[in-house]
């Protein structure tokens, strides 16, 4: 089993590139997919951010009202980092979890970690995984982007960006880059050739 880290920056374009490797073959585990998860109702995760934030965060039908607990982390570091620290050992488990299962399934497989925070948890994270790959889109296209599709201000777009590490960061750890500046076919055809060289390290 190999094991590959998918990040990049919001609006940079990962989710076309994992789609691509899933039809291509790929198991894909998705960070975003797992932190639901983590405090879904009835979970270990849950009943620790209630624990540690009290009811209040919890909706009449004990799913997690994730705007309360929004309220009380936004803003105050110590709260969330103690929101992290219930969420992010849940999420890893998960994770290791669905690792294990897939090369079980298949020791041949390559398995794709669809994960957004890599670079601000790369401490924790990037040691696990046999390459990292790091999709690029320039900040302009990545603001057009998220103002023509997800309806945000350029403001908003920009603020986003900022909240997430820096491209330097990314790339700092990149073995190797997607680049989704151009055209759809153009960013297939790299991800088409990356598995091509993944497949060509495996044998």
């Amino acid at each position: 089993m190999r094991l590959i880290a998918l990040t990049g920056g919001i609006a940079s374009g990962k989710s076309l590139v994992s789609a691509r490797l899933r039809e291509l073959g790929a198991v894909v585990v998705d960070a975003d997919v797992l932190a639901r998860e983590a405090v879904a109702p009835g979970s270990p995760g849950l009943a620790a951010v209630a624990a540690e934030f009290g009811p209040g965060v919890l909706r009449e039908d004990g799913s997690l009202d994730r705007a309360a607990l929004g309220a009380i982390v936004f803003g105050d570091a110590d709260r969330l980092a103690a929101l992290n620290a219930i969420v992010h050992p849940e999420v890893q488990r998960l994770a290791s979890a669905a690792f294990a299962a897939a090369g079980t399934a298949d020791p041949d497989a390559v398995v794709v970690y669809d994960v957004p925070l890599l670079a601000e948890n790369a401490d924790r994270l990037a040691p696990q995984f046999d390459e990292i790959v790091v999709v690029t889109a320039p900040e302009r296209e990545r603001v057009r982007r998220m103002v023509a599709d997800r309806g945000m201000t350029e403001r908003e777009a920009r603020d986003r960006i900022a909240r997430q590490a820096s491209d330097a960061q990314r790339l700092a750890l990149a073995d190797r880059v997607i680049d989704n500046s151009g055209t759809r076919d153009a960013t297939i055809r790299q991800v088409d050739a990356l598995w091509a060289s993944l497949h060509e390290a495996a044998g």
